[in-house]
């Protein structure tokens, strides 16, 4: 892959979504009453050791198993799914749940395909173990995991069944634009810092390519999953938008020809499935009721050969509808957003900085105010915009500050520096028809040119 300039480097610090989670230190999961637990080891892509718990009844009967494949975050621990482990085999399930790598996973860095090969490892181990059939063992994979499970399950005949908890059929970018959108939604935001500055804010991280698998093909690998799948969402689901995601897993799979698949929904329970006190904001320690024996009954079901046919009933709603977020066409593009930063750093702060320099050498120039206020509102419109963009991705949305009509207070201010822009460059264009003597018209040229730019610039980010 070739890297990007500098420049888009460091842009791309600031362009990225959301952190990940912290690299946590895992550890054996002691077995709670009435099951036993077993500590492996087994080896993930690039020859990289993981370890994990195998939770299960007592006894040694053949029994189906699943593994747990968790969200994003890097290094996250096994004991992120105790919950999920200890209720799926008190039902019955041999479960293995085990601490995610964080070689190799970064902020800016990570693979699906690695991912998916760690999955498979860990179906390879627990297909192995005492007390479990190896026909029967499949993968569940929570949000994130909704991407990787899949994927383990289209390279290997060995994963018997999958299971998405919060999953997406659509690129984890426009997932993530949703989400984002949602977040400055519900603190009352709206107009255009949604519709276009964060959106393409967020599209741009894209283009540079720092963030990671941002146009991965949810629905290309849905139709190369051959098993039944059974796909969970929940109505207060804030990061996934559950109205839209259960019509998209149907229509991949069903091009893949795979109808054996089953959609449920569970009121009042979060993004991980779990009970919610205040609409999807507090995730609560139990599971949603239900959930856990719809698990359990649908994998005994599937697994002893009676496969649904296509069962997807209607889904809960949405707030608001999702954006496709395509990569971006060449005139609104990487290159062409470094071509107008440089343009607008250059011509917006050679104008003062000359007219300082022939001060200090004690030659005045023709003063031009339209000039002055031109070059003062583009660098501010440009900077600002940039920073205050960057101040909502790192604040995760509370970082909006007053609103005024809809539209966080820093914004508006971007947008009235915006439209003074637009006027000074009309009065510097009128002023340098009129009186801009020659030994100006080089530094008045380049701002202009600047401030021409600048116009479509503003209206692509929504400050004008």
């Amino acid at each position: 892959m070739r890297k990007a300039p500098t420049l888009l480097a460091l842009l791309a610090l600031l362009l990225f979504l959301p952190l990940p989670a912290r690299a946590g230190g895992g550890g054996p999961v002691p077995a709670p009453p009435g099951l036993t637990a077993t500590e492996v080891s087994f080896t993930g892509h690039g020859g990289l050791t993981l370890r994990g718990t195998v939770l299960k009844p007592p006894g040694t009967a053949p029994r189906a198993g699943v593994v747990l494949v968790t969200g994003s975050g890097a290094g996250v621990p096994r004991e992120h799914l105790r919950t999920e482990a200890v209720e799926f085999a008190r039902r019955g399930l041999a479960v293995l749940i085990y601490d995610k790598r964080s070689a190799g996973y970064t902020l800016f860095r990570r693979s699906y395909s690695e991912l998916a090969d760690d999955a498979l490892g860990a179906v390879r181990t627990l297909r192995a173990q005492p007390g479990v059939d190896p026909a029967r063992v499949g993968v569940w994979g929570l949000s994130e995991g909704g991407w990787v499970a899949p994927l383990a399950a289209s390279r290997s005949r060995d994963v018997a069944f999958v299971i998405v908890v919060g999953g997406n059929a659509m690129t984890p970018l426009r997932q993530q634009i949703w989400n984002e959108a949602s977040e400055l939604r519900r603190a009352g935001v709206r107009g255009s810092l949604i519709d276009r500055g964060k959106h393409n804010f967020a599209r741009l991280a894209g283009d540079i390519g720092l963030f990671a698998e941002a146009h991965h093909d949810a629905q290309g690998v849905l139709a190369r999953v051959r098993q039944p799948l059974l796909g969970v969402w929940g109505d207060r689901d804030l990061l996934t938008p559950p109205q839209e995601n259960p019509p998209l897993f149907a229509r991949a799979l069903r091009r893949g020809g795979n109808t054996h698949y089953t959609f449920r929904y569970f009121r009042d329970a979060d993004h991980g499935l779990h009970q919610t006190p205040d609409g999807g904001r507090t995730r609560g320690e139990a599971l949603a009721p239900g959930y856990a024996d719809l698990v359990a009954g649908w994998v005994r079901d599937v697994t002893s050969g009676r496969l649904p046919n296509a069962d997807a009933p209607t889904p809960p709603r949405q707030d608001h509808p999702t954006v496709v977020a395509p990569p971006s066409a060449w005139w609104e593009g990487k290159w062409a957003q470094l071509f107008a930063a440089v343009l607008f750093l250059v011509a917006f702060a050679a104008y003062p900085l000359t007219a300082l320099a022939r001060r200090v050498r004690g030659r005045r120039g023709v003063a031009n105010g339209w000039a002055r206020t031109l070059a003062a509102t583009g660098a501010a419109g440009f900077l600002g915009a940039f920073f205050y963009l960057f101040s909502l991705v790192m604040g995760k949305g509370t970082a909006t500050g007053p609103l005024l009509f809809g539209r966080p207070l820093p914004w508006v201010l971007l947008q009235v520096t915006a439209v003074l822009a637009v006027v000074a460059l009309v009065g510097t264009v009128l002023r340098w028809r009129r009186e801009v003597p020659r030994g100006e018209r080089v530094r008045v040229g380049l701002l202009l040119v600047a401030g021409a730019v600048f116009v479509p610039w503003a209206f692509y980010w929504g400050l004008l």
